[in-house]
């Protein structure tokens, strides 16, 4: 506000110079006055072309008998001027002379150059952010962390689910910023740094804020990428200038949010040492152990890709602990969906646990976004309160895409699709050990024309290799469903058996499941730096890569023809099923069970929500409820993009 203020008054000043010099300019004639010789003046006298005068010391302002205004100066001290005057019946003023100040005239003169310089000064100031921010052209090496008091900072550990082992580990750093003289009479040295290790959404930014909100302390917020600038110096002269606030603030806690954009390994690109990062880095790690101490400032920072950060950056007396925050599991999932739904009008059919059980693999951002879905459907609808319903559709707008209802499909479409989704589904129940069938559907959502989905029964952590196999023979259903019962094969398989190949690959060359042996066989193309791409040499020979292809191609062609066999076997399923869809469009796990169980499936009730299912001692499914998992990667069959 106060930045506001300085600039009106400024401009208020500049007006009002500018409107006093202009009034002093000013004639105040309509007619502009014409400069004339001191002789033509004489003349013109003589003549008695001179009507009236005005006298102002040496200057005389006048009007001929035509009526041209004009200036003249005088003589000083010239004597005979006025007789002249009063003999040729000129009228005469005489006005006092105005005694104008030394300072004025100066202003005057120098006033246009004064202009510029004050415009110069205003704009390199808003530049400069007015000083309010730092932000501008003048305030380059200025720090950028944007700093949380005790008072704007509520955030508590109880904000915070899902993450129990992360928050005993961090719980020791509270209470040394609470109490340090506990620790340092016994001679214990707090970490100087703690790296937040996790997936995207998991949650990591929030524990930082939990931290400093349990702790009671400032809390200094900035992101990597803020440090590093076209200029050469400013990324390392914000890190000193970040470190001497926090000293002043100390004990405090400073957070830096994805560390990876600027403290990446040393040496690997074509840069050399002399990168602009690098220097940043180096100005990083001398401020964390340097020769200068630190205490009472706890730097915490976050990534989700520890495997590129430069090894000085992770030693003891830097980032001294290291601390995972995984995905949640099953039980945590259900203590961060009733974190998110404190602020919401939940129906009493809302159950936590069995939203918790449906959502495998979903990170704490995952599922805010899907308490936050649901809530805006029941908005859309008119609801007041938030019901199990609306979950589901938010976990199937989430998981599957949303629906494209101005999709318009011919029927030949649509009864392409219906069968892919039903050879999916037919396989998917019929091969032992996969995970049960949670819902079909033929509605266009996302990039796919249908959906198999299917939902772990338990947090998995790793995979046998048949539940591969099975997984691949899964993928493979849609394309033999296609060319067993309308004898054509469609581009809608494309994704399908791109992820059945990489799946086959995977076991060959990365998981040592063939007949080749456990040996890992290429490296992983995961290198981030260009220096060492193109150093980087294979070490895969010709006769060995024949021999990949060919035990790809082998577990490719295998679980084909067991998924052809399957299809082939029960062809009464597949068409019940695909009736079914283009009668209903969508399937649930009851419906599932019903065709697969030789019945006519039930009709699905208006307004309830396909829940996940449980199977019983005998294999089936049946309406009870299931419990999540944690899907890898590729491992999600049924898919139609299109």
């Amino acid at each position: 506000m106060n930045n506001i203020l300085k600039n009106v008054l400024l401009w208020v000043a500049i007006g009002v110079i500018l409107m006093l010099v202009f009034q002093n300019l000013n004639t105040g004639n309509s007619t502009p006055a014409q400069a004339m010789d001191f002789s033509a003046f004489v003349n013109s006298v003589k003549q008695g072309q001179v009507a009236d005068v005005t006298i102002n010391g040496n200057h005389i302002k006048g009007s001929l008998n035509s009526g041209q205004q004009f200036n003249v100066y005088t003589p000083a001290n010239d004597t005979q001027l006025v007789p002249q005057l009063l003999a040729a019946g000129v009228k005469i003023s005489v006005k006092p002379p105005e005694g104008q100040s030394l300072l004025l005239s100066i202003l005057i003169s120098w006033f246009p150059m004064l202009l510029l310089i004050g415009v110069w000064i205003f704009f390199m100031r808003q530049m400069g952010g007015g000083g309010a921010g730092g932000r501008g052209a003048m305030t380059f090496g200025r720090s950028k962390a944007r700093m949380l008091t005790e008072e704007n900072n509520k955030v508590t550990f109880a904000d915070v689910a899902g993450v129990e082992e992360a928050k005993e580990e961090l719980a020791e750093i509270v209470e040394f910023l609470r109490d340090p003289q506990k620790f340092q009479r016994l001679g214990g040295r707090i970490p100087k740094g703690v790296l937040l290790m996790g997936s995207p959404g998991s949650g990591k930014t929030l524990l930082a804020r939990a931290i400093a909100g349990e702790a009671r302390v400032p809390f200094f917020s900035i992101s990597g990428s803020d440090f590093v600038e076209m200029f050469v110096g400013v990324g390392a002269s914000r890190v000193r200038d970040m470190f001497e606030q926090a000293k002043k603030h100390a004990p405090c806690i400073i957070f830096i949010d994805e560390i990876d954009a600027v403290g990446r390994q040393r040496g690997a690109g074509l840069g050399g040492g002399n990168d602009e990062r690098e220097q940043t880095l180096n100005q990083l790690l001398v401020e964390m152990d340097g020769f200068e101490g630190t205490e009472g400032i706890i730097v915490v920072a976050a990534t989700n890709r520890p495997d590129v950060l430069d090894p000085a950056l992770l030693r003891p007396g830097r980032f001294d602990r290291q601390v995972t925050v995984p995905l949640p599991d099953i039980r945590g999932r259900e203590q961060i969906l009733q974190v998110h739904m404190r602020k919401v009008p939940l129906a009493p059919d809302v159950d936590p646990k069995i939203i918790a059980r449906g959502t495998p693999g979903f990170s704490g951002a995952d599922l805010a976004n899907l308490v936050n879905e649901a809530a805006l459907m029941a908005a859309r609808k008119s609801k007041r309160l938030v019901d199990m319903h609306d979950f589901e559709d938010a976990k199937d707008k989430v998981m599957m895409g949303a629906e494209r209802k101005s999709v318009v499909m011919s029927d030949k479409q649509r009864e392409t699709t219906a069968y892919h989704e039903s050879g999916h589904a037919v396989v998917a129940r019929l091969l032992p050990g996969t995970d049960p069938v949670h819902k079909v559907t033929i509605i266009p959502r996302g990039r796919a024309l249908g959906l198999t989905m299917q939902l772990p029964m338990e947090d998995r952590f790793n995979y046998e290799r048949q539940e591969i196999l099975s997984n691949i023979s899964i993928l493979m259903g849609g394309r033999i469903a296609e060319e067993v019962f309308l004898n054509q094969m469609t581009t809608g398989a494309g994704n399908d058996i791109e992820r059945a190949t990489d799946l086959a690959r995977r076991m060959v060359t990365q998981w040592g499941m063939s007949t080749i042996g456990p040996m890992v066989i290429g490296e992983k193309e995961e290198e981030v730096f260009l220096g060492r791409e193109i150093t980087k040499h294979s070490n895969v020979s010709e006769q060995t890569a024949q021999t990949v292809d060919g035990e790809v191609r082998s577990i490719i062609q295998e679980r084909y023809a067991i998924a052809r066999k399957l299809i082939e076997e029960n062809r009464d399923k597949v068409e019940a099923m695909a009736r079914a869809l283009l009668k209903y469009e969508t399937l649930d796990a009851g419906q599932v069970n019903d065709i697969m169980s030789g019945h006519d499936p039930r009709p699905p009730v208006e307004g309830a929500g396909s829940y996940p299912s449980t199977p019983d001692g005998n294999g089936n499914a049946t309406t009870a409820d299931h419990l999540g998992g944690q899907p890898l990667p590729g491992l999600n069959p049924g898919e139609r993009p299109v």
